[in-house]
């Protein structure tokens, strides 16, 4: 089992968990988000006053699949989420960590098959 960590952003979620549907993959954790990378903020307007943001709104996908579900997850995510055809600073990222093991608490059924 892999946890996967999907830093997207905000607009393109809706879309991304569709397009995870559609490969059945239903189960997630969404979870809001702020920070910066590589785009260090962005300087914004309001009432015609200019200040730099320097968060940025992200959503943070949480999302445990078996093995033989990692690469079509991560592909459907890349997919999705990426702006544009080559893509854009500020798109987001992926980190696949493993999942030693997993627990339903409703009945307490273990392992792969509790995800």
């Amino acid at each position: 089992m892999k946890l996967i960590i999907a830093v997207i952003q905000p607009f393109k979620l809706n879309a991304v968990r569709e397009a995870l549907e559609k490969i059945d993959v239903m189960k997630m954790t969404v979870c809001d988000a702020q920070g910066f990378g590589r785009q260090r903020g962005q300087t914004e307007m309001y009432r015609g006053y200019e200040y730099e943001m320097t968060l940025l709104r992200k959503v943070v996908l949480e999302i445990v699949v078996n093995e033989d579900f990692l690469d079509r997850t991560i592909d459907t995510i890349i997919q999705v989420a990426r702006t544009g055809p080559e893509g854009t600073i500020g798109d987001g990222k992926i980190f696949i960590v493993p999942a030693d093991d997993a627990v339903l608490i409703s009945d307490g059924s273990r392992g792969p098959g509790a995800v």
